[in-house]
């Protein structure tokens, strides 16, 4: 269903940026202008073997505290909101009841339990990337992936579930991504997405315009169908906002929810380079780069793939970085400030480690960070890799760690940036940079030394995700189209690289490069599983 806009008045959208460290609403106009925002922290428990949960109730909670204070400051009148679309973190398995609630703690995109079930399920003589060779082809035939090794797919989490908590398993109504169970508590309805659903890997997605389950595949995993929820496009009306939701945030049940998207396929249409191979890269608590490619293609042996993007008709590239600032968060909490309430857990720490970076030299004294601090997906899929820093010396002081550490995120895109060129056989220049890293200059440069790119810093790069969100609703409520959004996204700075550290990196590049060849079968003995 598709609602239009009356005449030409500036409209609003209750934008929900749903990530890891928090909820953050925004208040953002059907063209892209970011009126206010507001956050509220939620936190992630980690368990032995893996384990990494979220209490959605918890979320649900700071989603109305953030969510009222941002619309008590009455930035803009509340008649003039017009819808709420929500994107949250993706690859996670929330498990409902018949009567809607949670059950449990939700298991989150960090968590690996489910890795053993997943080898279990895909087994076979013949192997390709550690696959049997009849799953490989019949599932990226239908799908453009298969459920990672790593075990931190929904479909890995649901066999953990069924495995090991049998009761939870038989108790479920729903297994919903986080996106859909916001969804949930938002109107009582239950869908996922065309674009969220990918990473469950049971949707077929080679008709662009009919992605549906895939009854076959199900079968193979043995899970019950009747427990994933209906497949709707990302533009779609879900419904209207539920009185009782609409009376605690005083709106009015006007206010329309649509369906949304996670937060991949959300940011890369925040980022504005929305049109065939423009890039961009992110840098949140993970990392990625991504573009919309016009054609279904899966590279296997670098674990990414173009999937159903939010885009209707679209697809983009679907891939995951497993530590970005989650490295920076590590350095300050874990290492430098664990005793400082001053300083624990500040956001402002961060501009105090940009102001010291902008003091180093390229390069770190050669000193080089791996940044795998919890394994990685892409370009390889390696649960057991682990961060270091790398050529220390009593020479080596806490700036050359600090910018180590900016560096290395950097050579890992480096890395994830080839191969993704080398399957869209083109460069991508300029990358449009956005998340919560790309506020860092001194980082947006090192990017462009390392990348050898053009970067340019999009305005509100953090609230790129809450953006992307806004113009999908102004998109399926009739006030934007998806053409319009390119010249609606304004960039901020613009970083050319230098060649002469562009030199340095590319030395110390292909170092970090020879750091994982030389340990990766080092990483493997110290951290795999029993089970592995």
């Amino acid at each position: 269903m598709r609602f239009m806009s009356a005449g030409h008045e500036t409209r609003y959208v209750l934008a929900i940026d749903h990530g890891t460290s928090g909820m953050k609403p925004a208040i953002v106009s059907t063209k892209g202008e970011v009126i206010g925002f507001e956050f509220e922290p939620t936190p992630v428990h980690l368990y032995p073997g893996g384990g990494a949960e979220q209490n959605p109730v918890e979320w649900w909670t700071a989603f109305l505290k953030a969510s009222k204070r941002l619309l008590e400051r009455r930035l803009v009148p509340d008649k003039d909101i017009v819808a709420v679309c929500d994107t949250s973190q993706w690859s996670g398995t929330v498990t409902v009841d018949e009567n809607n609630n949670n059950i449990g703690n939700a298991i989150i995109w960090m968590d690996s339990r489910g890795a053993p079930y997943i080898d279990r399920a895909l087994k076979g003589h013949v192997k390709i990337a550690g696959y049997p060779l009849w799953d490989v082809l019949r599932w990226l035939r239908k799908t453009g992936g298969i459920a990672a090794h790593s075990g931190k797919d929904p479909i890995a989490h649901i066999l953990y579930l069924k495995h090991e908590h049998p009761e939870v398993y038989k108790q479920a109504r729903w297994f919903l991504e986080p996106t859909d169970y916001i969804n949930l508590r938002l109107t009582g309805k239950v869908a996922t997405s065309v674009a969220t659903v990918t990473l469950l890997w049971l949707a077929n997605t080679r008709d662009i315009n009919k992605v549906h389950y895939d009854n076959s595949l199900i079968k193979r995993m043995k899970i019950d169908k009747t427990k994933l929820p209906p497949i709707m496009r990302s533009v779609d009306v879900l419904g209207p906002l539920s009185k009782e939701v609409a009376n605690q945030l005083g709106l009015t049940q006007d206010v329309k929810v649509v369906v949304g998207a996670a937060d991949v396929p959300s940011s890369i249409i925040g980022s504005g380079a929305v049109r065939d191979f423009e890039g961009h890269v992110y840098i949140g608590t993970s990392t990625w780069i991504s573009c919309h490619v016009p054609f279904k293609k899966t590279d296997i042996g670098h674990n990414f793939a173009s999937v159903p993007s939010a885009v209707p008709g679209r697809y983009f590239i679907a891939d995951e970085q497993e530590s970005g600032g989650a490295c920076l968060t590590y350095l300050r909490d874990k290492v430098f400030y664990p005793d400082d309430p001053d300083r624990f857990g500040k956001r402002e720490v961060y501009q105090e480690f940009d102001r010291v970076v902008e003091q180093v030299p390229a390069g770190s004294g050669k000193v080089i960070f791996t940044p795998w601090l919890y394994g990685e997906r892409t370009p390889v899929e390696d649960r057991n890799l682990r961060g270091a820093f790398n050529n220390l010396s009593l020479e080596t002081d806490r700036g050359q760690l600090i910018r180590a550490v900016f560096e290395g995120i950097a050579y890992n895109s480096r890395w994830l940036l080839g191969v993704i060129e080398a399957f869209i056989k083109r460069p991508m220049d300029p990358l449009n940079m956005i998340g919560g890293g790309a506020q860092s200059d001194i980082w947006c440069q090192i990017y462009a030394d390392v990348l050898g790119r053009t970067i340019q810093q999009v305005e509100n790069p953090v609230q790129a995700n809450a953006r992307g969100a806004a113009f999908i609703a102004a998109v399926g409520l009739g006030y934007a189209k998806i053409e319009d959004i390119p010249k609606l996204t304004k960039i901020s700075k613009t970083f050319k690289p230098n060649p002469k550290n562009r030199r340095i990196y590319d030395v110390l590049y292909g170092e970090f490069l020879n750091i994982y060849k030389t340990n990766k079968l080092l990483y493997r003995r110290l951290n795999a599983s029993p089970e592995a």
